[in-house]
C-alpha cells in the first residue's frame, strides 16, 4: 500500500489535495455538500490505489537478439514476448526496454489489455555507429488504473548484451605468398630421411590403434609402444595492433585508431577463414593466444577489438617481447601482421628488428595525419621498391618488412592485393 501512495500520479494527488481541502472547509463551514464531494474527491484515488496495490498480475518476459554481434551500420532486431502467467486479465500497460542512447533510446509501447494465459509480441529495431557491448533491458512494466491516478513500476532483471564489432572491409582471396606454414611433428619427413626404424615412438595410450605398436621399441624398453601419429604442419601467425594513443590522431570513426581496428579485424577475419591458426597482441602484450577452433577464435577476436581503447603506454617493449613469442619459441618465425599508427624513427628500427628467421612480416601503416600525405609519400606495398631513407616505411621495410600504407581501412583491399602480387614477383625472382 505505501509504494501505491508513492506511485500517485499528479493528477491522483491533484485529487487528494482537493478532497482534503473540501472536507476541511466542509468541516469548518458545516456544509453536509460538501463534506459529501470531498470525501467522494478524496476516495477516487485512494480506491484506485488499494485496486491497483492488490493487483496480483504475474508476468513473464523473454527477449531476443538477432543477431546479437554485428559490425558497425548494421541493424539488429529485438524482440519481446511478455505472456500474463496468472488468472487475472491485466490492465493498462505502459512497457519500456531499456536501450543505450547509442543504439537509439529507450523503445516504449502501451498494452490495452492481456488475458489469462495469453501473451503479446512486441519488437523493436537498433542500430549503432560505434563499436562497444552495450547492455540491452531491463523490460520496465508500468501498471496504472484506468482513471490515471496511480502507476506503479516493476522491472525485471532480464537484460542481454549486444556487440557492435569494428566494421570488417572484404579482403582478396588466397594468402600472402612466403608466409611460414607453421610448425608440427611430421613423421613422413622423418621416415623418408632415416627409415621406419629411426621413427621416435612413444608409450601406448589407451585407445590407441594396436596396428601402430612399434615392437622393436616395445621389446626395446619392455612396454608397448606404438608410432607417433603424423602431424601436418599448419599455417600459424600474429597479429598486432598498436594501439597507443600517442601514435594515433583524430576521434571519431573517422579517426587513424578506429581505422587502425577495422583494418585489424578485417585481417583477422581474413586469415583465419583461410585456415590459418592465429595469436592477437597489442603493445600491452598477448590478448588472445591462438584458438583451436577456427569460429571460435574469430568470434573472440571481434569481441577483444569490439572494446578495445587506446592505451596510455608509450613503449612497444611489452608487445614486441609477445610477438617474439614466449620463452625463446620460435612462433615469431610465422605471418605477422601489424597494424600501427605514427611510428617514429627509433620505433620503427625497434619494430623493423623484431622480425625473426625467415617469416613473413607485414606493417600496415594508418596515414599519419588527416593532411592527406602518407608517412613514405606513396600508397599501397612497397615490398619491391625502394628505401626512402628517414622513415618509418623505409626502415620497415630496410629490416624485411612488407609495408602497406593506406589512408583508411577501406584501401586496404587494394593494398592487399598488391602486397599478394609483389611478394609473388619477390619469390619467382629469387628462384
Amino acid at each position: 500500500m505505501r509504494r501505491a501512495l508513492a506511485g500517485l500520479t499528479t493528477r491522483g494527488r491533484s485529487f487528494v489535495a482537493a478532497g482534503a481541502t473540501a472536507i476541511a472547509c466542509a468541516v469548518a463551514l458545516g456544509e453536509r455538500d460538501l463534506l459529501r464531494a470531498g470525501v467522494l474527491v478524496l476516495a477516487l484515488p485512494l480506491l484506485c490505489t488499494i485496486a491497483v496495490a492488490r493487483t496480483r498480475y504475474r508476468l513473464a518476459c523473454a527477449r531476443r537478439l538477432e543477431p546479437a554481434r554485428l559490425p558497425v551500420g548494421h541493424e539488429s532486431r529485438v524482440d519481446l514476448r511478455l505472456e500474463n502467467v496468472s488468472r487475472l486479465p491485466s490492465g493498462l500497460l505502459m512497457v519500456e526496454d531499456r536501450v543505450p542512447y547509442a543504439l537509439g533510446g529507450r523503445a516504449r509501447f502501451v498494452l490495452e489489455r492481456i488475458e489469462p494465459q495469453a501473451f503479446r509480441e512486441l519488437g523493436y529495431r537498433i542500430r549503432s555507429d560505434v563499436r562497444g557491448r552495450f547492455r540491452v533491458g531491463p523490460l520496465t512494466v508500468r501498471l496504472a488504473d484506468p482513471f490515471g491516478m496511480v502507476e506503479l513500476v516493476r522491472s525485471f532483471s532480464l537484460s542481454d548484451t549486444l556487440t557492435v564489432t569494428p566494421a570488417i572491409v572484404p579482403l582478396p582471396p588466397g594468402r600472402l605468398s612466403g608466409a611460414w606454414t607453421g610448425g608440427g611433428d611430421s613423421v613422413a619427413r622423418a621416415v623418408s630421411a632415416a627409415g621406419e626404424d629411426d621413427v621416435a615412438p612413444r608409450e601406448y595410450r589407451h585407445g590407441d590403434d594396436l596396428r601402430r605398436v612399434h615392437w622393436r621399441s616395445t621389446a626395446r624398453h619392455g612396454e608397448l609402444m606404438v608410432r607417433r601419429e603424423e602431424q601436418h604442419f599448419q599455417s600459424s601467425g600474429t597479429l598486432f595492433l598498436d594501439t597507443r594513443r600517442s601514435a594515433h590522431w583524430g576521434d571519431g570513426p573517422s579517426g587513424s585508431f578506429e581505422q587502425a581496428v577495422s583494418a585489424t579485424a578485417s585481417i583477422g577475419v581474413h586469415l583465419v577463414r583461410t585456415g590459418m591458426s592465429l595469436r592477437y597482441v597489442t603493445d600491452g602484450g598477448e590478448v588472445l593466444p591462438a584458438g583451436p577452433s577456427e569460429g571460435a577464435f574469430e568470434g573472440l577476436l571481434l569481441d577483444a577489438l569490439a572494446v578495445v581503447r587506446r592505451s596510455k603506454g608509450g613503449s612497444l617493449t611489452a608487445g614486441l617481447a609477445a610477438l617474439r613469442g614466449r620463452g625463446g619459441s620460435r612462433e615469431g618465425d610465422g605471418l605477422v601482421v601489424g597494424v600501427f599508427g605514427t611510428l617514429s624513427d627509433d620505433e620503427a628500427r625497434v619494430v623493423s628488428a623484431a622480425r625473426r628467421g625467415t617469416g613473413t612480416c607485414v606493417a600496415v601503416l594508418i596515414e599519419s595525419g588527416p593532411g592527406g600525405s602518407p608517412q613514405d609519400g606513396e600508397t599501397g606495398d612497397g615490398a619491391g621498391g625502394g628505401t626512402v631513407g628517414g622513415t618509418a616505411a623505409g626502415l620497415l621495410r630496410a629490416g624485411g618488412w612488407r609495408v602497406l600504407t593506406v589512408r583508411s581501412a577501406a584501401d586496404l583491399a587494394g593494398a592487399w592485393a598488391q602486397a599478394g602480387k609483389a611478394g609473388e614477383d619477390f619469390v619467382r625472382g629469387g628462384a
